[in-house]
């Protein structure tokens, strides 16, 4: 495995804080908080990728289709 690349991110301190805690109550360290909290949006990406690749020869239905619908229905 490569080493790891440093980076400079600017958190809300807020957000920095709750990550220092969970960091220390997991026992892990803020780095390994931040890689596994970006790896899990990463990893949700692909899967929408795949979601969406897979239904890529289903057809369609134009939004504004979708509107209309939903204004005939009374809904909007």
């Amino acid at each position: 495995m490569a080493s790891p690349a440093r980076a400079t991110v600017y958190l809300n301190p807020k957000v920095y804080r709750a990550a220092k805690v969970k960091a220390a109550a997991s026992d892990r360290s803020l780095s390994e908080v931040v890689n596994a909290a970006l790896l899990l949006m990463l990893k949700e990406d692909a899967l929408d990728t795949d979601a969406f690749d897979g239904r890529r020869r289903e057809p369609s239905r134009p939004f504004e289709a979708v509107l209309k619908a939903l204004k005939r229905d009374g809904l909007l």
